[in-house]
C-alpha cells in the first residue's frame, strides 16, 4: 500500500507519520539535489577562473612572464623615451611581487611576509617623486592586457578625472565605468565596474577649472571601496605621500575615508628619481 497521497485524511497515526516522513525525505532529497548542482557550479567556476591565470609556481613559466615583462618594459612603455628598464634593489623584489599579485599566484604573499600583503587586496604604491610607481603601474597594465589577463586595468590621473567631471558632472566613468556598460549598438548593458589605478593622489591641494580635486578624489575612493566589497574589483592608488600624510589629507569627521585605507596592500617604492 502506497502511503505517499495528497490527503492523509482517515488515515491511522502510524500512517500519517509513514506519509510525512517520506514527504520529508522527498523534499530533503530534492534540496539536495539542488545544492549538489550549485556546489559543483561553484567548483566548475573556481576551477574556469584559476585556469585563466598561469601557474607561475612553475619557475619556467615564471622566466617566460618576466622576460615578455622586461620586454613589454622596454619595447613599448619606455620606448618613445629611449630608456633601458632597469630592475635594481629597489624595485627587484616589488616587480616580483606585482608578477605573482596580478596572475594571482600565492606566491604574491610570501614575498614580503611581514607586510601581511593579501592577493584580494588592491594595492597603494607610494614613493618620492619619479621612483617609478606610475610607470610600474602603465607596464603592469600593458603586460596584463596583451596576456588578456582579468585583472587588467586601466590607468587615469587625477587631471584627467577632474576635467572628465567637468565635462560631465559625474564620475562615473571611473568607478561605476560608463565604457563597459554599453554595446557596439549603443544599447545599457547593466553597468559593471573595471579595475583602475588613480595616479597621484593626495596632490590636489586646489581647485582645478573650478572643481575641488580632493572631494573628487574622496568621491572616487568611497566609490571604489563599494565596488572592491561587492564585485573584487578593484581600484588601485599611487601617492607621493605618505601613509601618515594621506591620513591627514582625507580625514573626516567619521574616519570613513582613513579607515578605507586599511583595505589596501601598501607597497613601498624605495630609491632616488629615475627621470
Amino acid at each position: 500500500m502506497s502511503y505517499v497521497t495528497e490527503n492523509t485524511t482517515g488515515l491511522p497515526p502510524e500512517a500519517v507519520a509513514k506519509v510525512m516522513e517520506k514527504r520529508r525525505l522527498d523534499a530533503f532529497r530534492d534540496e539536495k539535489l539542488k545544492i549538489d548542482k550549485a556546489l559543483s557550479q561553484v567548483r566548475l567556476d573556481i576551477s574556469r577562473a584559476s585556469k585563466s591565470f598561469p601557474d607561475l609556481t612553475d619557475p619556467d613559466i615564471f622566466k617566460c612572464h618576466w622576460d615578455f615583462l622586461c620586454r613589454v618594459a622596454e619595447d613599448i612603455v619606455l620606448a618613445p623615451q629611449r630608456r633601458k628598464f632597469v630592475v635594481d634593489d629597489n624595485n627587484n623584489k616589488i616587480i616580483i611581487f606585482l608578477l605573482y599579485y596580478f596572475n594571482n599566484c600565492s606566491l604574491a604573499e610570501q614575498i614580503f611576509p611581514d607586510k601581511r600583503f593579501k592577493l584580494a587586496k588592491p594595492l597603494l604604491i607610494r614613493g618620492d617623486k619619479g621612483v617609478g610607481k606610475t610607470f610600474l603601474m602603465q607596464l603592469f597594465s600593458e603586460y596584463l592586457r596583451r596576456t588578456n589577463n582579468p585583472n587588467s586595468f586601466f590607468n587615469v590621473s587625477v587631471t584627467e578625472m577632474v576635467n572628465y567631471y567637468t565635462i560631465n558632472n559625474n564620475l562615473n566613468r571611473y568607478t561605476y565605468n560608463d565604457r563597459s556598460s554599453v554595446k557596439e549598438d549603443n544599447t545599457f548593458d547593466g553597468c559593471r565596474p573595471s579595475n583602475v589605478c588613480l595616479n597621484d593622489i593626495g596632490l590636489q591641494t586646489q581647485s582645478f577649472f573650478g572643481q575641488d580635486g580632493k572631494k573628487l578624489v574622496t568621491e572616487f575612493l568611497h566609490a571604489r571601496y563599494e565596488i572592491w566589497t561587492q564585485w573584487n574589483i578593484r581600484g588601485h592608488l599611487t601617492t607621493n605621500l605618505s601613509v601618515q600624510q594621506l591620513a591627514k589629507e582625507f580625514a573626516d569627521v567619521y574616519g570613513r575615508t582613513v579607515d578605507r585605507l586599511k583595505s589596501y596592500n601598501i607597497i613601498e617604492l624605495t630609491g632616488t628619481s629615475r627621470r
